[in-house]
């Protein structure tokens, strides 16, 4: 547990994919701690948090979630049940929680939707094999408290902040943004286009970039890597990042009608993983789909082209 500032505090969790950890917040309350995002759900619970919640000089007084992804809500009912701290989370963000991990989850759906999109039948039945066994680990709560934008959380106001995760929420005061993924600090958050998703995840979270600039908060705090020293640079870069993808994109459908997964392979050409290869896919979709909405492609039987 590192202190970062005054009443904010960060632990740090392993990761057994992609990102090796994720960060988690603690906020010191009027009358102990919120904590933000959770990491994995673990088979010991006691062992990973009761350390954490005894070397707390107050109680652990709520919970919060900032997008329902398997790293940030999958601890979320193990917290819960040791502190009896109840689980905040975005009421639009909770709908799609119950849609991926909840009753509306559909692995046939998330198949049919990368073979549509190209992907051979051999890659998708290993992202099926590694989503069968994440979701052991997304102990989600089935009745959080659900939030809108504008509440307040003991001081903290929430903002819905779009693109890595439909209802993605941030927590916002004295120019301090507890961020989850929307901002990073290295990387770029993977914008990716789902079945389920809103459809045009990029669009929405180049408003999310927009709004960070106008918030102009002194540091961000965020759900991995280095803390944001000045996050409305951060997401100018971010913005320059995406211009150029939506370049390369572009010039990938200069022939013949091309699938998704044929452009994330021209986009993406380092050897993947079934699952890296599941977010390569789903990031260039989104790039597609903004160049649809903009008029400089189209979708065609076969995939995409040039308009």
């Amino acid at each position: 547990m590192v202190e970062l500032e005054e009443g904010i505090r960060r632990l740090t969790f392993p990761l057994p994919f992609g990102l090796d950890h994720v960060h988690c917040y603690l906020l010191r309350t009027s009358g102990g701690y919120t904590l933000v995002d959770t990491g994995l759900g673990t088979r010991e619970p006691e062992a990973r948090w009761r350390p954490v919640l005894d070397g707390l000089d107050a109680p652990l007084e709520r919970i919060v979630v900032t997008h329902m992804h398997p790293d940030h809500v999958g601890g979320a009912r193990d917290v819960a049940a040791i502190s009896s701290a109840p689980v905040l989370q975005g009421r639009e963000d909770f709908g799609q929680c119950l849609d991926a991990w909840g009753p509306g989850r559909s692995p046939d759906r998330f198949a049919a939707h990368w073979v549509a999109n190209g992907m051979p039948a051999a890659e998708v039945e290993g992202v099926l094999r590694d989503s069968a066994r994440l979701v052991q680990a997304i102990h989600w709560a089935e009745s959080p408290q659900l939030l809108d934008p504008g509440d307040d959380v003991d001081g903290w106001t929430v903002e819905v902040l779009r693109g890595h995760a439909d209802g993605h929420i941030v927590l916002h005061r004295d120019g301090v943004l507890i961020a989850g993924d929307t901002i990073l600090s290295g990387i770029t958050p993977t914008i990716g286009l789902y079945p389920n998703s809103r459809p045009n995840p990029l669009a929405d979270y180049l408003e999310t970039l927009d709004r960070i600039e106008q918030l102009a908060p002194r540091v961000a705090y965020a759900g991995h890597k280095d803390v944001i020293s000045d996050p409305a640079a951060r997401a100018r870069e971010i913005r320059s990042h995406h211009e150029d993808r939506l370049a390369a994109t572009v010039a990938t459908l200069d022939g013949d009608p091309r699938t998704a997964y044929d452009v994330s392979l021209a986009l993406f050409t380092q050897e993947l993983s079934p699952a890296e290869r599941r977010f390569a896919l789903a990031e260039s979709l989104a790039h597609l789909e903004w160049l649809v909405g903009s008029g400089a492609a189209v979708r065609a039987d076969a995939g995409y082209a040039r308009a």
